[in-house]
This record gives C-alpha cells, structure tokens and sequence, in this order.
C-alpha cells in the first residue's frame, strides 16, 4: 500500500511514494552498518564540520521546508518556519559541545570513563514535528558517532526521504541516515536484526510499550518519549496576564498537537474566575484557518480521526456534565478543523482528564491552595512537562520539588532545547533525549583502568 501525503486542509492527497520491498530494507541495513564503520572511525571535529553542513542546507532552504511540514502536518506556516529553525539550532549546538560532552572522563590517575557508539539505531518517529522530532535524536547520536535507520510516521513520507537525503548532501557516509518507507507490522523485525544496536521511539503510550517488549525481547537498549497531560498551575501570587497569553500558546501549539503542551490548567480559587474568564475570550478569539495564511492561529488537525478523537473526548466532557465555555465543536468546512475550546467542571470520570488530548482542547480546574494544586497535577499517569506560575520563592521552591514531571518551567511554557535534557517519567516514557545525558544514551560508556 503506497504511502501518501495528505493535505490536512483539504483532504486531497498532494503526493504517493511505494513502499520500500524486503530487498530494498536489506540494502538500507546493510548499508547503516557499513556508514557506521565509517562514521564512527572519523573524528568528531569531521562529524562536526557535516552536521555545520546540514544546518546550513536547512536554513539556506527554510521556506520550501516549511511549505513541506505544513503540506504534511497542518502546522501554521509560521510553526514550521521555527521548527526547521530550531533544527539548524540543535545541529549546530551538538557540534560545538559534543567533543566536550563525549571527552573521556578522568576518574583517578590511572582510570577513567570513555563513550564509544553502539551502532546502527532505529528511530521511530512520530508526525507532529516530523522534523525537529527526528533532528533531536539524529544530531547527537550522529555527533557521537552512531547511525541513524528512521521509521518515519507512514503521513509523512516527504519529509521522511528529505532527511535521509538532507544528510547525504551534507556530507555524511551513504548509510550513516537511512529511512525505511515500511509499515508498523515490520518493527519487530527490524529490532531484532543484529545490525540494530538500539530503539528510540516517541510516540503514543501504546507504541512505547509495544517497542519495549520487542527491545527487551531483543536485550537492547531503548529510549522512550511517550504522551503527556501536562499541568499548568497559577497560583495566587502569579503574574495573570502573562499567564493568560502563555498559557494559550502553550496550549495551542501545534495547533494543540504536542505531548508537551499545557492541556490541564490548575488554577487557585482566588484567581479562578479572572484567569478563566480571561483565558475563555482569548481562546475564543484565535483565528482557525489556512496554515499558508500568516493570519492564521490554528490550523487544521492532522487527520479525520484525530479530529474525530478529539470531538469525542469533548462530547464524553459534555454529556458527563462539563461546561463548553468556548468552542467544542469542528467548523463546517473542508479539512480537518477543530475550534479553540474550554472546559471547566471537569471530573476525573471525563476522557479530557484521564487521556490525553491531541487538540486546541483545554480544562481549567479549581483549586483551593498550593497543596491540592500539587496533587492535582500529579493526578495524571503521565509525568512529562510542567509549567508553574507563581512570583512567591516557596511556592516556587514547593511546586519545583512537589510535581512528577521529567521537566517543571516556572513562569514559561515548556519547551525543548539543545542544552537540557528532554523526556518523562511514569508512563510518558524513560531514558533522556538533547543534552549532555542525551548524547550519551547511544553510547558505551566503557571503564578503563590501567594497572601498575
């Protein structure tokens, strides 16, 4: 069955790319494994001068590239104008800092710790940020001297092969990046080839374990970056219009398409009904069309049935007793449109709050001080991002210590950058992508003492 690009849109296919056969696989692992042998004997400061290349090549190129991940994913032309930015950043961050992050660590005179690459790793990779999610396991793991073997989303083959092709032009060994065009039911296959040293996958909560129990069948290493209902909690003490206009780009980014958005607003009874009220009129306000359009706040959700999913995550919400302070409906319109939407009254017996919500949805909560705040943000399975508002320092101090989460921002939304470690705890996940921990997960950090 061919893979396609679908206009969220419109609907219409823009573009059909065949699968690759089981002899084209075999050629592309074999491959991996010969780039790795070449990758891996070069030095760094050439795996450097390479990954310069690639940033440069996606910024002298960003608005075709953004015309692409837009074409692909629905995202604003504006978002994926700073996703193929950011890409370029993290490039070029791994390839100042890695020589220092993989530089053999002393431990007395006559010991110490160095990182050696695993391999050839196999990346399966979500279609939110197609690119940036494959840049932000791709940089440091290529920097410290692995390859990379991308399973790409099966709705976005263009930029599946543009990234395979992007680090050929930069210089890079033929097979130090290669992407396979095949289905899901082969993942088990490929983690147990020999050639495969080791998995990462960001995807659903169900993907993750499925790749795990075929990592741990295989005895190899994996990374897993899995869902989020990330909290967003205000405090009495917060700074409310900066909360206000935060909150609501932390919620529809991505057009509320990312595991690190703010989906659950907890917020202390003393500021509840201002910070709702405000919150309500500017999602309300957000502007719901073209992506292409740069007037456009929100554009359409990738598919039918994510748009489908999450009208039935609001109407479980609805019929259960919640309140639609704005939105909760999809346009009448071609494409795949979902409107900005609210919800307070929410109860734990509501889909919105025990799953996570893959569109421009939000719940606001109350909440009566500092402690149930806590508990309520860690009401949830997951534990990736957080973003907490306050001005006082012990509130700050509580809430830092206080909330399961791999990340807590304070007073800014979530994000991730080169230099700090990115991934979740409980089920969104384990193991550390970008950073010093990051570059190191792929690696074999090898003992070495030497005797009298």
């Amino acid at each position: 069955m061919p893979f396609s690009t679908v206009n969220p849109t419109t609907g219409e296919v823009e573009k059909t790319f065949e699968p690759h056969s089981p002899r084209e696989v075999e050629d592309r692992l074999a491959a991996a494994a010969s780039g790795f042998a070449e990758l891996s004997a070069m030095g760094v400061g050439e795996r450097a001068r390479r990954m310069v290349t690639a940033a440069e090549l996606l910024e002298g190129e960003l608005p075709d590239i953004a015309h692409m991940l837009t074409t692909e994913t629905g995202k604003t032309f504006a978002a994926a104008k700073g996703e193929v930015a950011k890409c370029a950043l993290a490039m070029r961050w791994f390839a100042e800092h890695a020589e220092a992050l993989l530089a053999d660590e002393p431990v007395t005179d006559r010991s110490w710790v160095r990182y050696e690459p695993l391999g050839p790793v196999l990346a399966v990779m979500p279609w939110n940020f197609p690119l940036w999610q494959v840049v932000r396991f791709a940089a440091p793991a290529l920097m410290a001297g692995n390859v990379g073997v991308l399973k790409h989303a099966s709705n976005v083959p263009q930029t599946a092969l543009f990234l395979e092709e992007l680090f050929r032009r930069a210089g890079f060994p033929r097979g130090a990046f290669t992407s396979l065009l095949v289905g899901h039911d082969v993942l088990g296959d490929l983690i147990a080839d020999e050639r495969i040293a080791a998995v990462t996958l960001t995807g659903s909560e169900g993907a993750g374990m499925a790749v795990a129990a075929a990592a741990g069948k295989a005895l190899k290493k994996c990374v897993l970056e899995l869902g989020g209902s990330d909290p967003f909690v205000v405090t009495a003490t917060a700074d409310l219009d900066r909360a206000v206009e935060v909150g609501v780009q932390a919620r529809v980014q991505n057009n509320g398409q990312s595991c690190i958005a703010a989906k659950r607003f907890v917020v202390e009874v003393a500021v509840y009904d201002a910070f709702t009220d405000r919150f309500t009129d500017r999602m309300a306000a957000l502007v719901v069309g073209d992506p292409l359009d740069l007037g456009t706040d929100v554009g359409p959700l990738v598919s039918a049935s994510q748009r489908d999913q999450v009208a039935a995550q609001v109407e479980d919400a609805r019929e259960k007793g919640a309140t639609v302070r704005c939105g909760g409906s999809a346009p009448d319109r071609p494409g795949w449109f979902y409107e900005p939407t609210v919800l307070t009254d929410v109860t734990t017996e509501m889909k919105v709050l025990t799953e996570e919500v893959f569109g421009p949805v939000a719940t606001v909560e109350r909440v009566a001080d500092l402690d149930e705040a806590i508990a309520v943000a860690n009401r949830t399975r997951y534990g990736l991002g957080s973003s907490v508002w306050t001005r006082d320092e012990e509130e700050r101090r509580r809430l830092v210590a206080g909330i399961q989460a791999g990340q807590v921002f304070v007073n800014s939304m979530v994000a991730s950058t080169p230099d700090l470690p990115f991934g979740g705890i409980k089920r969104s996940g384990y193991g550390r992508e970008l950073s010093g921990l990051g570059i190191k997960e792929f690696c074999n950090a090898k003992s070495v003492s030497v005797g009298p």
